[in-house]
């Protein structure tokens, strides 16, 4: 059985290997956002500093690559997919949660992750790394100083990949508090208030001195009534525990009622397993933290300008809460388990059929456009309405993956100049391969 087993392990990685790198390649835009458009800026002009919206780990780890021959848009994928091998590298290693993180990475929300150009590909592996540590402190294979400097270590290296690790560091600062009596409470207090007292350093350090105005930009009170962020809640939870489908369709319609009927009727179970089947400290502890986080992310809506709820935002704090989950039936199904992992595959890579696009073609397009215009080398700017329309933002992504000093404008005056582009200028020249799910 344990033969058995290591094969179906060893074809389960390349397979998501392999749909890694074709989750990408098959779209009209390769995986990007336009997010994605400000990390491959900031990486492209750095030792620049671009802008402070996010922590510089993500560019840097792009920026990194680059010094390997890639361009910034390879490089990111080169990251994505680094951080799906580090995990499961680590993981048998170490033995630590092996049989989960291969089925954790199988789920096509987690998949595509890594195939995406955005910080949380980068984060999971420190997540990893912290659930890692926090696991030797509790069963007491780390103690004293060295807890609180690799804790330390592991809380900041999180938060200077995404601020949403500020909910991990309060999590873990907040469970040393509740088990004070327990003997390693006080190096996770001690490693909350480290990291905190970094994080005030970073604001005023880096921040404020970049930019000052940014907490008055993104700070604003009210943004959203809570029926529409319960209700965005319950949708994105539903697709962030949903094991095989993880977008809803924005049209509507009975499909997105099965969807989110799968993702409820999981997190059910989930439920359920947790309370019927004894969580020890360690587990405890990954499912608090994320917990938190999940609470944390909902009430930061109310003030602070982000993104709905959905399975990319919540992969940091869904990901110890997967792999409890995986454990609990491991024991109760044993390799019976790994047919999640291979029923989240083929609905992918069904999805993934069904709406795909041609990247390297619609690459080639816009290589041969913006050289034939002298454009592919010098600073751009793409004009639009409002960043919420789409479909016109798509091109301006597709520019950033050939050429990524893109940024974006929204003053019809800029027009008039030779290095600002706006979809028809560049769809009357060129024509792009789209698929037809939007």
């Amino acid at each position: 059985m344990k033969f058995k087993e290591k094969h179906i392990q060893i074809s389960m990685v390349i397979i998501t290997l392999v749909m890694t790198i074709l989750r990408f390649l098959l779209n009209e835009k390769g995986r990007v956002n336009p997010d994605s458009i400000r990390y491959m800026r900031a990486a492209h002009v750095f030792p620049t500093i671009d802008n402070t919206t996010t922590p510089l780990g993500y560019p840097l780890s792009i920026k990194f690559f680059t010094f390997f021959g890639f361009d910034e848009f390879w490089s990111s994928k080169v990251v994505g997919i680094a951080a799906f091998l580090f995990i499961i590298i680590f993981a048998w290693i170490k033995k630590f949660y092996f049989r989960e993180t291969i089925i954790l990475s199988a789920l096509f929300s987690f998949l595509s992750i890594y195939s995406y150009t955005m910080s949380e590909a980068l984060i999971l592996p420190f997540v990893f790394l912290f659930l890692y540590t926090a696991t030797l402190i509790i069963t007491g294979k780390l103690e004293k100083w060295k807890a609180v400097f690799y804790l330390s270590l592991a809380l900041i290296a999180l938060y200077n990949v995404r601020y949403s690790a500020l909910f991990i560091i309060a999590g873990t600062g907040l469970y040393g508090l509740i088990f004070w009596k327990r003997k390693y409470s006080l190096s996770f207090i001690i490693s909350a208030g480290i990291s905190c007292i970094f994080i005030v350093l970073y604001k005023f350090l880096f921040i404020d001195y970049f930019n000052a105005d940014y907490v008055k930009t993104f700070l604003e009170i009210g943004l959203h009534p809570t029926s529409k962020l319960l209700i965005e809640l319950f949708q994105g939870l539903c697709t962030t525990f949903n094991p095989f489908v993880h977008i809803a369709n924005p049209g509507g319609g009975k499909i997105n009622y099965i969807i989110y009927g799968i993702g409820f009727v999981n997190i059910f179970l989930i439920i359920y397993l947790f309370i019927k089947k004894k969580l020890s400290d360690p587990e405890f502890f990954y499912v608090f933290v994320s917990v938190i986080g999940i609470i944390c992310s909902y009430f930061i809506q109310y003030f602070y300008s982000v993104n709905p709820i959905d399975y990319r935002l919540m992969a940091p704090f869904s990901l110890p809460i997967w792999i409890v989950y995986f454990r609990k039936l491991f024991k109760i199904f044993d390799v019976k388990v790994y047919v999640i992992g291979a029923l989240s595959l083929l609905s992918g890579l069904a999805f993934t059929w069904l709406s795909k696009g041609n990247y390297l073609e619609n690459r080639k397009e816009i290589t041969q456009f913006l050289q034939s215009e002298k454009l592919d080398k010098v600073p751009l700017q793409f004009f639009i309405i409002e960043e919420k329309d789409l479909e016109k933002i798509q091109v301006a992504e597709l520019i950033s993956t050939v050429n990524p000093q893109v940024s974006l404008t929204f003053k019809p005056e800029d027009t008039l100049k030779r290095t600002t582009l706006t979809r028809y200028k560049v769809l009357q020249k060129i024509r792009i391969d789209k698929n037809k799910y939007q």
